[in-house]
């Protein structure tokens, strides 16, 4: 059973991060994971062995840097699932929990990076969200998102998936830019993010960019 808090003084003042473009976590989504370079290796040691407890977080430029700079916000997710191959890798599981801001990045332990973190106003993140969203407008548009680019689904699944649960998981999964998935993340409330998803579909749809199309 994935732990629950009760409110963010629970969580820590400072969280190890782990910078990766494209990908996103949110709040009660699940991120697989494959960890395999050492200071990385190191995160999870500490971690598992800790609060279980890591930011994901977007860099915020694509130069291939050691330290690249980070976009201010970011995810907490909670080591739920792992294991360790014979190659000394961590294949893991992370539960989102809630998202945070970065108040500054703090010295490095063992080669990876850590922040400190602020948590106040994400407080809501800890609970499931409900809202009105325009639920038969976001599913036509993905039919014809999936139709335009030869895309299968399991359509009875999304119709019977919870709001927050569908959109987190398309927000989580589609083949977003950075700057398009890290939108999807700071979105005030359920029904900001689905319009954005809605706005980015509808770009992809009309052929006006290449971000939101399957990439191989």
């Amino acid at each position: 059973m994935i732990r629950c808090y009760a409110s963010i003084e629970e969580l820590p003042a400072t969280l190890p991060v782990f910078p990766l473009p494209g990908v996103l976590l949110l709040p009660r989504g699940r991120l697989p994971l494959n960890i395999f370079e050492k200071r990385y290796v190191a995160m999870f040691d500490d971690a598992i062995a800790g609060d279980r407890l890591i930011g994901m977080i977007q860099p915020s430029e694509s130069e291939p840097e050691s330290t690249p700079p980070l976009y201010p916000i970011g995810c907490a997710g909670r080591i739920t699932q792992f294991s360790e191959t014979d190659d000394g890798r961590y294949l893991v599981t992370l539960a989102g929990i809630a998202r945070f801001r970065i108040v500054e990045e703090l010295p490095l332990k063992r080669g990876y990076r850590r922040v400190a973190a602020d948590w106040t106003p994400y407080a809501p993140d800890l609970k499931a969200q409900g809202c009105s969203i325009d639920r038969a407008k976001l599913i036509a548009l993905l039919q014809e998102y999936f139709r335009k680019h030869g895309l299968s689904a399991n359509w009875e699944a999304i119709e019977n998936a919870p709001d927050e649960r569908l959109l987190t998981s398309l927000a989580m999964i589609c083949p977003f830019d950075p700057c398009e998935k890290q939108a999807l993340l700071e979105a005030d409330c359920l029904a900001d993010r689905a319009q954005i998803m809605m706005t980015l579909l509808e770009i992809a749809i009309a052929g006006q960019g290449e971000s939101a199309r399957p990439r191989h």
